[in-house]
């Protein structure tokens, strides 16, 4: 096949696809989407034969331990992405926790002041190393 007819085969594809579009009831199965509370109820409700209701998304953030640098690795990760990313990590060699500090400043683009970065550095390396 030529690399036109090809190039035309997949736009076809592309272009014929059809978007999906949130409907204003749910489809049959489906019991909510997009509500959210901060605690879910405590036990799941049977709805429609096989389909569970487990509540909404918790929307609750996990505490950081309390120590040097807490503040600091709170107001300056927190602006991109959730701390909870962080507790979300094995125990990492400190090594590891240097590189993707330095990682989120030189490739995301995080503002962070190097003083600041050292001492979100050794929080994480303390509360979330390899021990």
């Amino acid at each position: 096949m030529s690399s036109a007819r090809l190039a035309a085969a997949l736009a076809a594809l592309v272009v014929g696809h059809t978007p999906a579009v949130q409907e204003a009831t749910p489809p049959l199965g489906v019991v909510r989407a997009g509500e959210y509370r901060v605690r879910p109820p405590e036990t799941p409700v049977v709805v429609a034969g096989a389909v569970y209701d487990v509540g909404a998304f918790p929307l609750n953030t996990p505490e950081l331990p309390a120590g040097d640098g807490r503040d600091a690795t709170v107001a300056m990760c927190s602006v991109c992405h959730s701390v909870r990313y962080i507790t979300m990590q094995p125990p990492l060699p400190p090594a590891t926790w240097a590189a993707t500090v330095r990682k989120m400043i030189d490739v995301h683009g995080a503002t962070i002041p190097q003083d600041v970065a050292g001492r979100i550095t050794g929080y994480l390396q303390t509360h979330y190393g390899a021990r």
